[in-house]
């Protein structure tokens, strides 16, 4: 009988500071998902572009706390790439809100870098990807593919 390959054990991205991370990451999903279903139900004609990249955030900010929480290296390289994709988000949205003020009647997330959510939003990519970097799997030199 052939024996079943047994698979690896997933990386548990949420041990020590990562569970700081799912932590925080979950609060920011709730309060820019919240946020941005009650402006997008009640005033979106106000501000569509704002509450839309609410949305968006509060949808990153999601599959982030999934990915963690789920671990494993494939999970972790997407939480990765969405933890860059969220700062260029944070750094974007927060130049633009200082540079062009009047396309942003109301805020976003992300505006002025966040500092309606104490700066929390620009800070918390650049610490989950160095987290995540210190998370990486060693891979042994013999098992590379």
């Amino acid at each position: 009988m052939p024996v079943a390959e047994e698979k690896p054990a997933r990386t548990r991205l949420i041990g020590g500071p990562g569970m700081l991370l799912v932590w925080l990451y979950g609060v920011m999903v709730v309060g820019a998902v919240s946020r941005s279903v009650v402006q997008i139900a009640t005033e979106f004609d106000k501000a569509p572009l704002a509450y839309s990249l609410s949305a968006v955030a509060g949808l990153v900010y999601g599959f982030i706390t999934y990915s963690l929480v789920r671990g494993g290296e494939t999970a972790r390289k997407a939480a990765l790439v969405c933890c860059a994709a969220e700062l260029v988000g944070v750094l974007t949205v927060g130049t633009w809100t200082l540079v062009d003020p009047s396309a942003f009647p109301d805020a976003t997330v992300w505006s002025d870098y966040g500092m309606g959510y104490l700066f929390i939003p620009v800070l918390l990519p650049v610490t989950a990807m160095f987290w995540l970097r210190k998370a990486r799997t060693e891979v042994p030199a013999g098992e590379q593919g």
